[in-house]
């Protein structure tokens, strides 16, 4: 996608020996960009949140492993820095994913030969994710493309949760991929844009990302959503997810089951974007998925700039007050109207993931 009218993906490589990422939490009132060069950078940034979603801290994941077998292509430096890189994050299961490819493809080889073959086989990973994000996006046109259909000459208006778009991949998106091809086929469209407390990544990334490809958006309060279902003024909702289980339930960033909810009371279609790499065969129910929970500080505190133009830090909640912050909910797969995924569309059950993909 693009930055300033340039072609930009979220993750690019710095030669052999090194990998460049988008410092996502400098944005949108800065574009920073970060060098890694060692695989605890990678962990760092991950932990941080300098870069996030599912499908990139999997891509970010893998150079970070790739990084490591330049300096120690041993197994045994192999084991510990996939199990150090897959502490990270517990919740997105691309991460995990991405890192067990990437040990499954080097156990066997040589070790004179395995830096290399991390490097493309990390790099595989990255455009495959284009590859997914791009099918998603086509996939997705087709759903809103009938929806269009259905109010001819009208706004197609969309609510999203968080940031699923090409920050949250390495280009493209998954729930944002759909919204950029039926934008450039010129179907009109606005987007909800709900803020994310917390973190913000709503207003911050998501909000960023489509003023940068020309599509109109209004950002919104989380608790807002609803409001604008019962106007009838949403049309559909997508999100992304950062693990969907074998009976399609989906662990989302926090805020999205109340938004499924909203949606189901006033038929509004639901839709999950997501590549296949975001499916964990391995968990039947939604309720085994293992909820992050971050910093107190992301809720007693926020970040933004003043009016001298300095970004600075905040505390916005009464001193003294602890808070609790899990990161993600489940939304139960009943809720949902369907996944759209890069082999199609399906429902959101067994037998649906099932009708795609083979475990």
């Amino acid at each position: 996608m693009k930055i300033g009218g340039k072609h930009t993906r979220s993750i690019w490589t710095a030669g052999e020996d090194a990998f460049g990422i988008l410092d996502q939490t400098r944005l949108p009132h800065e574009v920073v960009t970060l060098t890694l060069r060692d695989p605890e950078a990678a962990a760092n940034a991950i932990v941080t949140m300098q870069t996030r979603g599912a499908p990139l801290i999997g891509a970010v994941g893998a150079y970070g492993l790739a990084l490591a077998m330049r300096e120690d292509p041993s197994d045994e430096n192999l084991n510990k820095v996939h199990d150090m890189l897959a502490e990270t994050r517990p919740t997105a299961i691309n991460l995990r994913w991405a890192l067990e490819r990437m040990k499954n493809a080097l156990l066997n080889q040589k070790r004179e030969e395995r830096a290399a073959l991390a490097w493309a086989e990390a790099a595989a990973i990255a455009d495959e994710d284009v590859a997914m994000s791009q099918a998603i996006g086509r996939n997705g046109l087709a759903i809103i493309r009938d929806i269009a259909a259905k109010k001819p000459g009208r706004t197609v208006n969309i609510l999203t949760h968080c940031n699923a778009g090409w920050l949250a991949t390495v280009d493209y998106g998954t729930a944002l991929a759909p919204i950029y091809l039926a934008h450039d086929a010129g179907i009109p469209l606005h987007v909800w844009v709900d803020e994310t407390r917390p973190r913000n990544q709503g207003a911050s990334l998501t909000a960023f990302e489509l003023g940068s490809h020309g599509v109109a958006h209004t950002i919104l309060a989380d608790n807002a959503g609803g409001h604008y279902m019962q106007a009838g003024q949403v049309d559909m909702v997508i999100v992304g997810t950062d693990r969907v289980t074998a009976n399609g339930d989906v662990a989302n960033k926090i805020g999205t089951y109340l938004k499924a909810l909203a949606a189901r009371d006033n038929g509004v279609p639901f839709y999950v974007a997501l590549p296949s790499s975001t499916i964990d065969w391995a968990i039947a129910d939604g309720r085994d998925i293992p909820i992050e929970e971050r910093s107190p500080d992301e809720i007693l505190k926020m970040t933004g700039r003043d009016a001298r133009g300095q970004v600075v830090t905040v505390e916005i909640a009464a001193p003294g007050s602890p808070a609790a912050n899990p990161g993600f909910d489940v939304t139960p797969a009943r809720l949902v109207t369907g996944f759209i995924t890069e082999r199609g569309t399906c429902a959101a059950t067994p037998e649906g993931l099932r009708s795609l993909f083979s475990t």
